[in-house]
C-alpha cells in the first residue's frame, strides 16, 4: 500500500464522512475466537458511546465520495466540485487492522457514495467486512451502511459479517425529500429496513432451536434524519422516526441539524448557523418516547408542533398539565414518576426501592440525587405542606429559567485590589 496516498485518500474521504452521525456502537457482543483481533462486547476515529456510557472510537470513513446522485443537502453530490478519492477494498481492510494494532481504534464505520450503481457499491463493502472478518479474524465492532437499491443478496450476506447496519432516511418527509433529492425516494429505504429485520428475527428464532445459528445484524438497524435542510415541523420529524421505530424496530434514530455547504434557493443560506438546540430536543423528545413512556401526540400536537427551545420537552409537557401534578411521591407508581420534570430513570428506580422502607421526606428525596429545584413544584413528600402553592405554568417557567440562567453564570473573578 502506498501510504502517501493512502494518508491523502484518509484525510478527504474521513472529513466526508464527518456528516453521518449515526455511528453509534452499542448492542454488540461478538467475541473473539480463535486467536482473532479484537472484540466488540456491547461496545462499539470517531468518538461513540456504549451502552454502558463508554466512549470507544471507530475508524470512519467513505469507501469513496464520488456519488451518481446530485442530492442537493450533501457534500458528495456529483456536481459539487471538491477533491474525489476512493479507497481499494485492500486499502480500507489495511487501515483498519493497521489502526486497530497501534490501539487507535476499535472499530470501523463504514459508509459510502454510490458509484456506478448500487450492487457494485454494496459488493466492494460486503468485500472488506468479509475479508476483515474471515482472513484477517478481525472480530472488532463493524458498522456498515446499507446502500438503498442495493441487491437482497448481498445485503443478507453483509448482516453476517456486519454488527451494525444502517441507511439515512434523510429527509424527514417524502415531500422534503423530493425536494432537495428528487432522484431518491423513502419507498428505497424502507425496502432494505423490512428486509434486514425480517431476517434479524428470522435468524433470532432460528438459534432457539439450533444453537450453531450464525448472528445477524446483532447490533440491530439505525437511520439518520436531516434536521432544518427542508421545513417540516417537530411534530412531522418524531411523527416519522416513531412510525420507524414502531414498523422496523430501529434501535436509533438519529437528528443531525444542517450545516449549509452551498448557496441554494432550496436550502438555508451560506452562514446560517446549525440549528444545535432544536436538535439537542429531538433527542431529548426521543429519549421520552424510547425510555419514558411518553406518546408523540402527548409531546406534540397541532397546536403546539414545535418543541419549545428554551426548556426541555419533559418540562414542556408538565406546564401543559398541571391537572397531574402535584405527584405523591409515596403512593405513585413508577411511570407517574418518570413524568415529574427533574427526575429520571435511575432516581425513579431509587425512589421506589427506597420507599419500602418508609415514607420518604424532602430532605430523602434530594439526596437520591435528583434535580430538586425544578422536581420541587410537581411533587409532594411526607412532610410538604397539605395546601401547597398554586402556582402558575408561566411562573413555573420562569422560576425554573431563572435558577438555570444563574447557575450558567460563572461567578466574578476575585481581585485583592
Amino acid at each position: 500500500m502506498n501510504f502517501n496516498r493512502a494518508s491523502e485518500k484518509l484525510q478527504i474521504l474521513a472529513d466526508a464522512a464527518k456528516y453521518d452521525v449515526s455511528c453509534a456502537s452499542s448492542g454488540g457482543n461478538r467475541k473473539n475466537t480463535n486467536k482473532g483481533l479484537g472484540d466488540s462486547k456491547a461496545n462499539g476515529i470517531c468518538h461513540s458511546f456504549t451502552e454502558d456510557g463508554r466512549c470507544v472510537s471507530l475508524l470512519k470513513i467513505l469507501l469513496t465520495n464520488h456519488c451518481i446522485y446530485d442530492c442537493a443537502f450533501c457534500v458528495s453530490r456529483k456536481s459539487n466540485d471538491i477533491q474525489r478519492a476512493a479507497f481499494t477494498v485492500e486499502e480500507v481492510v489495511e487501515l483498519t487492522i493497521n489502526f486497530y494494532r497501534r490501539n487507535y481504534i476499535e472499530g470501523l464505520f463504514l459508509s459510502s457514495g454510490i458509484f456506478k450503481n448500487a450492487d457494485y457499491t454494496m459488493e466492494r463493502l460486503l468485500r472488506i467486512v468479509k475479508k476483515l472478518r474471515l482472513e484477517e479474524r478481525f472480530n472488532g465492532y463493524i458498522h456498515l451502511k446499507t446502500i438503498p437499491g442495493a441487491s437482497e443478496e448481498l445485503i443478507q450476506e453483509a448482516g453476517l459479517y456486519a454488527d451494525r447496519m444502517s441507511i439515512n432516511l434523510e429527509m424527514p418527509t417524502e415531500a422534503g425529500l423530493k425536494t432537495v433529492a428528487p432522484e431518491k425516494s423513502h419507498e428505497d429505504v424502507k425496502k432494505p429496513l423490512h428486509f434486514v429485520n425480517q431476517h434479524i428475527q428470522a435468524y433470532n428464532s432460528d438459534r432457539k432451536l439450533v444453537l450453531s445459528t450464525p448472528k445477524f445484524v446483532p447490533a440491530g438497524q439505525s437511520t439518520q434524519m436531516v434536521v432544518g435542510a427542508t421545513p417540516e415541523s417537530d411534530l412531522e420529524i418524531m411523527a416519522t422516526a416513531d412510525q420507524f421505530y414502531k414498523a422496523y424496530n430501529l434501535k436509533r434514530v438519529y437528528y443531525s441539524g444542517y450545516v449549509p455547504i452551498r448557496q441554494d434557493s432550496l436550502l438555508p443560506s451560506i452562514g446560517t448557523p446549525p440549528p444545535m438546540v432544536r436538535e439537542n430536543r429531538l433527542y431529548q423528545t426521543d429519549w421520552l418516547m424510547r425510555f419514558y413512556g411518553f406518546r408523540v401526540d402527548e409531546i406534540l400536537d397541532d397546536t403546539h408542533p414545535n418543541l419549545d427551545p428554551e426548556i426541555d420537552p419533559k418540562l414542556s409537557w408538565a406546564l401543559r398539565n398541571l391537572h397531574v401534578f402535584p405527584v405523591d411521591i409515596n403512593t405513585a407508581d413508577y411511570q407517574l414518576i418518570l413524568r415529574v420534570p427533574g427526575i429520571g430513570v435511575g432516581s425513579a428506580k431509587k425512589i421506589i426501592a427506597a420507599r419500602q422502607f418508609g415514607k420518604l421526606r424532602t430532605y430523602q428525596l434530594q439526596n437520591l440525587g435528583i434535580a430538586y429545584n425544578r422536581a420541587k413544584y410537581f411533587v409532594r413528600c411526607a412532610d410538604s405542606p397539605f395546601a401547597s402553592k398554586d402556582w402558575q405554568a408561566t411562573q413555573i417557567r420562569h422560576f425554573i429559567l431563572s435558577s438555570s440562567q444563574h447557575k450558567r453564570q460563572s461567578p466574578q473573578q476575585l481581585t485583592l485590589f
